[in-house]
């Protein structure tokens, strides 16, 4: 693996000139100090006494610092601060052009998904992808072809996929529009992008990477390379999750590679027509700083590295806990580890994941990022000293309720498999549908997504056979201490909506295929 190399030089690249300076976060608390009148929107007009709760809440400077977008000095202009930001970012990440996001990485999977159908006639994606992306095809209309990820099946959870699955459905599908894979997983699985973007361009498609989870790689020598670094021609980075940006904040890059001209308008104008007209300048202010301190903190992110790092060695020599990581060598797509994810097999320590997260919580103000049946993921944030003694102590304090329970006897809650896709992801979302009791639905299809939250990978999606295994997984992960389904119609995952079958379903819209779409300009 190389992917360290990488890093070192991502890092020497994104210390350079400017990358100290916050320029549109600059401008906006210049903007706010002076004495404004501010008879326009939003509505609070920094008036923080008349505003009190909000005020209260909040404290007076975010108040101060909202302000509507289109103003002079700040984001009008080629040359105004947030170009400036935007430009940074850009070298920060190594990207060819950057886009700042105010709808979180689901917002830059959505554009993705609504570029490809210039590229082509079908999305080659992996299976395991976030439902944003499926909301995506959604939008498009593409159809989808699905290359399986790796799974432990053990712990019930996905990984990602290899060059050599990716070639073998690319090669299936030559009205390819693009390739989509997530790297690093929410497990912090790390899968071989040099590899995969290879096979992607010598397919002739561009690869998109959902990087959500990797926004911090690239910016110290102990962190793996990120995606633009390693081929990857469109990738979204959910910058707020461990780089430091506040929540729903997110960034979209353009690599330099050989589809950078032909994506650069495309995704500018699917952009444009997804962004908020009011972005926040709050959020975008986050993007910047957060990309200022990155880019300038390399020791701070040693000592998180170090945390990290410490934390697992207790943990291993603790011996009540496995780290989930510690497996990773086993599987033939992951080629390396998030080293700031801390994913813990509570299984192995005698108690559920989801039933561990939620005495954390309860009884020790302890939150973690991610529970499944079993395990717990701890993040440690790029640049972030927490408490991890405590969260050590807590852990091993949790009550083992399956103590007498033969290890192999333990039930499991395992990944289901997807049911047989019928209909394109848009075609069962806009047909006529009907809401159906979750024992009747078996064998039919799904009208709407379906995903376990955390982490929201998809179980079932439109246009999909629904299947007895997906039930039970889903109303299973419903029933658990935290446990969420996203798409379900109520709670308890007891109804399903479905496509009705005795309705006429629409007719699949004609796409242009490769050779008329790529001749066309944007």
């Amino acid at each position: 693996m190389n992917s360290t190399t990488t890093a070192s030089t991502d890092a020497r690249r994104q210390t350079g000139s400017g990358q100290h300076r916050a320029p549109y976060a600059e401008a906006l608390r210049a903007h706010a100090r002076r004495s404004w009148v501010r008879l326009n929107v939003p509505g609070h007009a920094a008036d923080t006494l008349s505003f009190e709760p909000l005020t209260s809440l909040l404290g007076a400077e975010p108040l101060r610092l909202d302000f509507p977008p289109l103003l002079d000095g700040i984001d009008l202009g080629s040359t105004a601060p947030l170009q400036e930001a935007l430009a940074l970012a850009a070298d920060a990440w190594g990207a060819r052009r950057t886009w700042f996001l105010t709808n979180g990485a689901s917002q830059g999977n959505q554009i993705a998904s609504l570029v490809a159908p210039a590229l082509g006639r079908v999305l080659v994606v992996q299976r395991s992808v976030h439902s944003s992306v499926i909301d995506g095809l959604v939008l498009s209309g593409l159809d989808a072809a699905f290359v399986q990820p790796s799974v432990d099946t053990d712990q019930g959870i996905a990984h990602g996929v290899t060059a050599g699955d990716l070639a073998k459905a690319l090669a299936e599908h030559p009205d390819a529009a693009a390739a989509y894979v997530v790297t690093p997983s929410y497990f912090g699985a790390v899968a071989d992008v040099r590899a995969l973007a290879e096979t992607a361009h010598a397919a002739g498609v561009p690869l998109i990477v959902d990087e959500a989870w990797g926004s911090h790689f690239g910016f110290h020598p102990g962190l793996p390379g990120n995606a633009l670094s390693q081929g990857a021609d469109l990738v979204t980075s959910s910058t707020h999750k461990l780089a430091g940006s506040l929540t729903q904040s997110a960034m979209l890059h353009l690599g330099h590679g050989p589809f950078a001209d032909r994506l650069e308008p495309l995704v500018d104008r699917a952009f444009r027509m997804v962004q908020s007209t009011s972005a926040s300048a709050l959020l975008m202010a986050s993007l910047d700083v957060a990309r200022a301190s990155l880019a300038t903190n390399r020791e701070g992110v040693g000592v998180s590295l170090e945390v990290a790092e410490s934390a697992r060695r207790v943990i291993r020599r603790l011996g009540r806990y496995a780290i989930v990581s510690d497996t990773f060598g086993l599987f033939p797509d992951i080629v390396a580890a998030d080293p700031l994810r801390i994913a813990i097999d509570t299984r192995s320590g005698g108690i559920s994941g989801h039933e561990a997260r939620r005495l954390l919580s309860r009884d020790h103000q302890i939150m973690v990022e991610v529970a499944t049946d079993s395990a717990v993921v701890a993040v440690v944030g790029a640049g972030a000293v927490p408490d991890m003694d405590r969260f050590i102590e807590a852990l091993h304090c949790l009550p083992t309720p399956l103590v007498g329970i033969g290890e192999g006897d333990r039930p499991r809650l395992r990944l289901p498999s997807p049911g047989p896709a019928r209909l394109t992801a848009r075609e069962a979302f806009l047909s006529p549908s009907r809401s159906v009791p979750a024992s009747d639905a078996i064998g039919m299809i799904s009208a709407d997504t379906l995903a376990a939250y955390p982490p929201g990978i998809p179980n079932v999606l439109p246009g999909e056979v629904i299947t007895a295994e997906v039930i039970d997984f889903l109303q299973r992960t419903a029933a658990a201490p935290s446990g969420h389904v996203r798409g379900a119609l109520d709670p308890a995952v007891s109804r399903l909506r479905v496509v009705d079958p005795d309705a006429r379903l629409p007719h699949r819209a004609e796409l242009p295929s490769r050779s008329e779409s790529t001749e066309k300009t944007p």
